[in-house]
Order: structure tokens, then C-alpha cells, then sequence
């Protein structure tokens, strides 16, 4: 039986892993995985009829859903991207987005777009929330970072939980703790 020391070491030791195989892709590899993922991700969508979307803009390396959103946009879905809640540390807003919508970096250097609380979707009125991750395993749970914004944002919504990872990403079973969400569905993009 593992410590919870152990327990701790061991999913730092993954991300680690993770964000280094990330990093490692080639700008190639990084556009064709992004691409490999919107027939997946347009298809799950369509099975469940879903309009009110919600997504992540990529950071350090992270599978771009950028290609698939301005698919999205043409169709005429709704997309909404996180922003840290101002008031609430540790949990997110989503707020509509729009390829005219104004970006900024907030506090851990990631782009978002500027609150707006006449944009922002509750969440009980999101359909599919997009995560994004550094891994992932065949029971579908998954890693972040270890702030906790997708879990503590999971659990208050009953929205289709989607992780989009490199095929690279994905690991037999991954050490898990009491409060990580599992993902509903796991979209892989080829990096081969």
C-alpha cells in the first residue's frame, strides 16, 4: 500500500513525464494530432445534439482545439472558454467566446478571455465541457496540473466531461485521489 507521499510523488513524476513527451512533439505532429481530433469530437457532439460548448485555450503545448472551435463557430455552436473566477479561488467561469473576443493573461499566464458577466454561462446550462490535460488512462480518468479547477468545475456540473489528449498522453492507470472527476469520454489525437 502506497503512502500518500508516495501517492503524490508518483503523479508529480507523471506530470513531469507528461509535459516533457508534450514539449518533445513537433509543431507537425502538434497540427495533425489537433486535426485528428475534430471528426472524433464532431461526431461525439452530434450524438448528443449539443449547442453550448465549452473548451480551453492551449497552453504549453497542449492539444489544440483551436481548429476544431472555428469548425464549431461555423455551425453555429456556442463556445464558451474558462476564466478564473474573481471571486471564488480555485474555480472557473466560462464566458462565450467569439473569434473577436478580447484575450489577456492572467495570474499563471494563460490567455483568457476578458470577464464579462453578461457572458458568462452558468453551468448547469453547458452541455460539453472540453478538458484539456497531461494524462489520461483507459478508465478514463485524468491528470491536470494539481490546482483542482476542472475537478472543484466537474463536480458542480452534470455537463459531458470530454478530455482531448495526445495519443501519448495515455497511460495504463493512473494513481487517482477521492476527488478527481473521471472524463465521460477521451478524445486521442494521432501523433504517429
Amino acid at each position: 500500500m502506497q503512502t500518500s507521499q508516495s501517492w503524490r510523488e508518483a503523479r508529480q513524476t507523471i506530470r513531469n513525464q507528461m509535459k516533457a513527451k508534450r514539449l518533445a512533439l513537433t509543431t507537425q505532429q502538434q497540427t495533425s494530432a489537433a486535426l485528428d481530433i475534430i471528426p472524433q469530437a464532431l461526431a461525439l457532439i452530434e450524438h448528443y445534439q449539443a449547442s453550448h460548448l465549452a473548451f480551453y485555450l492551449p497552453f504549453k503545448a497542449e492539444i489544440s482545439p483551436l481548429p476544431l472551435i472555428k469548425q464549431l463557430l461555423t455551425q453555429g455552436k456556442s463556445i464558451y472558454l474558462p476564466v478564473l473566477h474573481p471571486f471564488s479561488a480555485g474555480n472557473l467561469l466560462f464566458v462565450q467566446y467569439q473569434p473577436n473576443s478580447v484575450l489577456q493573461s492572467h495570474s499563471f499566464g494563460m490567455l483568457q478571455p476578458q470577464l464579462d458577466i453578461r457572458q458568462v454561462k452558468p453551468l448547469d446550462e453547458l452541455e460539453m465541457i472540453f478538458t484539456p490535460l497531461l494524462a489520461c488512462d483507459k478508465q478514463l480518468n485524468r491528470l491536470g496540473y494539481g490546482g483542482g479547477f476542472y475537478d472543484r468545475t466537474l463536480a458542480q456540473t452534470s455537463a459531458i466531461n470530454v478530455g482531448l489528449a495526445y495519443d501519448c498522453q495515455l497511460i495504463e492507470q493512473l494513481p487517482t485521489e477521492d476527488w478527481d472527476m473521471p472524463l465521460d469520454h477521451l478524445i486521442l489525437g494521432d501523433t504517429a
